[in-house]
C-alpha cells in the first residue's frame, strides 16, 4: 500500500495499482497452485495407503508374528520379521556412519577449516550425497562379494546404506559446528583448556541437538531404500537376528515381494499394511528430529 500526507497530517493508505498489483496477484496464484500440486499427490498417496492398510496395523498379530508358513492366499501373519530386519540393518548402518560422519565433520571444521583438503572433502561429500542407492549397492557388491569374496548379508546392505547416510550426517554436523560461536572456543582456550577437550566439552555439547537431528534424519533417509536389499540380501519370511546371514527380511523387500499379488488375495493387503508401517516409522523419526531441533539452544543472531 502507498501512503499520502495531507495538510492536517492525516495518513491515507491506498492499495498499489498497475503492474505491481498484477505481479503480486500472479505470484500469489503461482504459489497457491504450486502448493496444491504438492499436496494433492501426497494426500492421494496417504489416503490410499491408510484406507487399504489401516485395519492390518491395528491387529496385535501384525506386530508379533512373522510370515513363516503364510502363503499369499492365506490370511494371517504379520511383519515382525521385517521390522526386526529393518531395525537391525538401520542400527548397523548408524553404528558405522555416525562415528565417521561426526568425526569427519569435526576434522573439517575444527582442524582443516579453509584448507584445500576441507574443500576437497566437502566436494566429495556433495557428489556422494547425489548418487543413487543402486549405485551404492553395486559398489558394495563389487567390492565385498566380487573382490573380497564375502557372501550376501545384512552387513553388506548396511555398508551400502552407510554411503547414503554418511553425507547427511557429515553435512548436518558440519553446519551445526559452524553455528557454535567462536567466542566459546576462545574462552576455553584462554583458560588453558586443550583443543581436543574444548571440542569434547564445549563444542559438541553446544551443537548436540543439531547433530542428533541430522542422525535421525539420516536414519529416516535410509530405512526406506530398496535397491541395496534386493541386490545384497535375499528376502525371507521368517525371523532372523543374524546380520551375517544371506537371508534377511525388511519392510521394503516385504512390500516388493507382494507387489504382484492379485487384489483379492490377503497378500495384497499385507503389502499396503507394510507400506503404511514404513510411512509411520519414517514419520515418527521425522517428528523426533523436529523435537530435537526445537530443543536446540543455538540462536541465530
Amino acid at each position: 500500500m502507498s501512503a499520502s500526507i495531507t495538510g492536517t497530517d492525516k495518513v491515507t493508505l491506498t492499495r498499489p495499482s498497475g503492474a505491481r498489483t498484477i505481479k503480486n496477484s500472479l505470484a500469489a496464484v503461482y504459489v497457491t497452485l504450486a502448493t496444491v500440486l504438492a499436496i494433492v499427490p501426497l494426500a492421494s498417496i496417504l489416503y490410499s495407503v491408510i484406507s487399504k492398510g489401516f485395519h492390518l496395523i491395528t491387529s496385535s498379530s501384525w506386530w508379533l508374528q512373522s510370515q513363516r508358513g503364510i502363503t499369499p492366499r492365506r490370511e494371517g501373519g504379520g511383519l515382525y520379521h521385517a521390522l526386526v530386519g529393518t531395525v537391525e540393518i538401520a542400527l548397523i548402518c548408524a553404528a558405522i556412519a555416525v562415528p565417521i560422519g561426526v568425526l569427519g565433520a569435526i576434522y573439517l571444521i575444527e582442524y582443516a577449516r579453509g584448507k584445500k583438503v576441507a574443500r576437497a572433502v566437502s566436494f566429495a561429500v556433495d557428489i556422494l550425497s547425489g548418487i543413487p542407492s543402486i549405485v551404492a549397492a553395486l559398489f558394495i557388491y563389487a567390492l565385498f562379494i566380487t573382490v573380497f569374496g564375502f557372501g550376501r548379508s545384512a552387513i553388506a546392505v548396511s555398508c551400502a546404506l552407510v554411503l547414503l547416510m554418511l553425507p547427511t550426517v557429515l553435512r548436518s554436523t558440519e553446519e551445526m559446528l559452524k553455528l557454535v560461536p567462536d567466542t566459546l572456543r576462545e574462552a576455553s582456550y584462554a583458560l588453558g583448556v586443550p583443543k581436543w577437550k574444548t571440542i569434547l566439552k564445549v563444542v559438541i555439547p553446544t551443537a548436540f541437538s543439531g547433530i542428533s537431528t541430522g542422525i535421525v534424519l539420516g536414519l529416516a533417509r535410509v530405512m526406506g531404500e530398496t535397491a541395496p536389499l534386493l541386490i545384497l540380501v535375499a528376502y525371507g519370511q521368517g525371523i532372523n537376528f543374524s546380520p551375517t546371514s544371506d537371508v534377511m527380511a525388511a519392510l521394503p523387500t516385504m512390500i516388493n515381494s507382494g507387489r504382484d499379488q492379485a487384489q483379492q488375495m490377503p497378500g495384497y493387503e499385507r503389502v499396503w499394511g507394510a507400506a503404511l508401517t514404513l510411512i509411520l516409522i519414517v514419520m515418527v523419526l521425522n517428528l523426533i528430529a523436529r523435537g530435537i531441533a526445537r530443543m536446540s539452544k543455538l540462536k541465530e543472531k
